[in-house]
């Protein structure tokens, strides 16, 4: 795997822990209020916070794989992986808000061409 194709998926990774710790961690902080848009009083419903909780575990698996198919140079695996981003990423952007398209799905974007371009 080509070292841009590594840096890429990287920031892919990077990104999805910062959202596992908003989500799981940070989940009634001011960051994860600015960041999703959403007022704090209703991050601190028990139900929104459980369900953000489980969301915030999902993108940590999400980055931990994507680190072992870097570390072990395994193409499939980070293929795998920045395609269930950019399809996460373009549900979200046609349920929620377009801009997801880009701060989410951008850089998995930028991966996959990489992949298909550095074999």
């Amino acid at each position: 795997m080509s070292l841009i194709t590594s840096v890429l998926a990287s920031v892919v990774a990077l990104e999805h822990l910062y959202i596992l710790y908003l989500e799981t961690f940070a989940t009634q902080s001011d960051a994860t209020s600015r960041v999703f848009g959403m007022e704090k009083e209703e991050l601190q419903r028990p139900s929104v916070s459980a369900l953000f909780k489980n969301q915030g575990v999902y993108n940590g698996l999400l980055a931990l794989f994507l680190f072992y198919g870097i570390v072990t140079g395994n193409r499939e695996i980070v293929t795998i992986f920045v395609l269930f981003v950019i399809g996460a990423a373009s549900y979200g952007a046609v349920s929620s808000s377009p801009k997801i398209l880009l701060t989410q799905g951008g850089p998995a974007i930028l991966t996959f061409i990489s992949l298909l371009l550095f074999k």
